[in-house]
């Protein structure tokens, strides 16, 4: 029996099934398709479980610093570790204002840089100064660090609840970047001009300044904010001048300078409050017994701008 030769079949082009893309219909892009519902849905799952990445990406980086800063610590590299919680200040205060160019404020921003600011202005701080000079004080160094911790952990718990309570141009208490500028200005002070630290008279003004620092994070005296003043406004030319000046000075001393600009400010609250006692204008910052609901998305921003 004769077996019939094999026909050659002309080549395909088609790619194997499991490659193959089905045809897509023509309405598919139709807003009542299946697909476009499908894609709706995933976006609305995105829009309620994801978070934005620009601002959050800035607390990352302060929160990184923060915990830089005690690990330094922790290897005795203080000079570093002053010079992390100051970068640490400077990315906190820049998520705020990219969430609000940007338009990418939420609750979950709100929450992750509270906890961004304990750790980089509440615990970093108070184990730096522990580490490089109150350990020597014994009980009473590590009480002043627990000082100065719990009020930043207070500070910020208040700050959460009195949004839209108190006055918007002062905070209530000096805020807890402000508070970690000073402790970490004079570690990098005293190490920048070579202070010994066996000096009899260090440990205990750190010991102040550490008690200082904490309770005016949780007094109520007013220290003005900043919030009045907008940047997209025209300035006359003699501000450029001034903030050129301002640069000048701080790079020629950089420790001197900021330790001594967070000094004047550290003590400015307690001179207007001073001042507005003899006017007779008490309560510039309100109360922190009369509390408002837990800050909503809308109020993210300020958040972010002031701890």
């Amino acid at each position: 029996m004769a077996l019939k030769p094999r026909r050659n079949r002309a080549p395909t082009s088609q790619l194997p099934r499991q490659f193959r893309r089905r045809p897509v219909p023509l309405n598919t892009m139709d807003p009542g398709s299946e697909r476009a519902r499908r894609r709706a849905a995933r976006q609305q799952l995105l829009r309620k479980r994801g978070i934005y990445l620009l601002p959050n990406a800035f607390t990352t980086a302060a929160l990184f610093c923060g915990f830089y800063a005690i690990v330094q610590a922790m290897n005795g590299v203080f000079e570093s570790a002053a010079i992390a919680i100051f970068a640490a200040m400077v990315l906190d205060g820049m998520d705020g204002r990219v969430a609000r160019m940007t338009n990418t404020q939420s609750a979950f921003g709100e929450q992750y840089d509270s906890l961004s600011d304990m750790v980089s202005f509440g615990v970093a701080p108070a184990l730096v100064m522990y580490e490089w000079v109150l350990k020597d004080l014994g009980r009473w160094g590590w009480l002043a660090a627990f000082v100065y911790c719990a009020s930043a952990a207070l500070r910020l718990a208040r700050f959460n609840t009195n949004i839209g309570v108190v006055d918007k141009r002062f905070f209530q208490g000096i805020p807890s970047p402000a508070a970690a500028a000073l402790i970490a200005g004079f570690v990098w002070l005293a190490i920048d001009n070579r202070l010994p630290v066996n000096l009899v008279w260090l440990p205990w003004v750190s010991f102040g300044l550490t008690i200082y620092a904490g309770l005016t994070m949780v007094s109520n005296a007013p220290f003005y904010s900043g919030k009045a003043l907008d940047v997209r406004h025209r300035v006359p030319f003699g501000v450029i001048l001034l903030v050129v000046a301002v640069f000048i000075a701080i790079s020629s001393d950089p420790p001197i300078m900021l330790f001594g600009l967070f000094v004047l400010y550290g003590l400015s609250g307690y001179v207007f409050w001073a001042y507005s006692a003899m006017r007779g204008r008490s309560g510039v910052a309100k109360s922190a017994t009369s509390q408002a609901p837990v800050a909503s998305s809308d109020a993210t921003v300020d958040r972010k701008d002031s701890k």
